[in-house]
């Protein structure tokens, strides 16, 4: 016991645990959050336009809007080409936003919904495991408690 006390003094000695204390750890998950995903929607978004070449992720437009027909296989042909688009614009705004670090709150509520509808189309289409597989809901969570968590402007300034 006398050992673990002798280290627990050192190290507050030391002022690491005054360092880790003044860390402001709520701060720094949100951002954490916020990269995350944004970066998750631009590499989506790069492999849609064949940012990381033809044969790697979609590799190009017409081959994601064919995935978005599948994940979507309950929505009318048609209307595939336009959620293929809508997708990628909602994904370029919130990735950006995210970014930015603008309308914080609604930023991350938009892609937590966005998210779960993804999440929701996949599992229909799919079934469960596959957005469980790729961790679509767990993203959704986290920006939905990003929302939740995310100091206004208002008050951060």
């Amino acid at each position: 016991m006398t050992r673990i006390a002798d280290m627990t003094q050192a190290t507050t000695r030391n002022g690491i645990t005054e360092r880790l204390a003044a860390v402001n750890w709520p701060g720094l998950a949100r951002f954490y959050v916020r990269i995350a995903l944004a970066a998750a929607f631009l590499s989506a978004v790069g492999s849609r336009f064949g940012m990381y070449g033809k044969d790697v992720g979609w590799g190009n437009f017409a081959n994601f809007t064919r995935y978005t027909a599948e994940v979507n296989s309950f929505m009318p042909a048609g209307a595939i080409p336009s959620i293929a688009w809508i997708a990628t614009a909602a994904e370029i705004f919130f990735a950006l936003a995210l970014l930015a670090g603008i309308w914080p709150r609604w930023i991350a509520l938009g892609t937590g919904v966005l998210l779960a509808l993804f999440g929701g189309a996949m599992a229909i289409s799919f079934g469960i495991q596959s957005p469980l597989d790729y961790s679509v809901f767990s993203a959704s969570a986290a920006a939905f408690l990003l929302a939740v968590h995310e100091p206004s402007k208002s008050r951060a300034a």
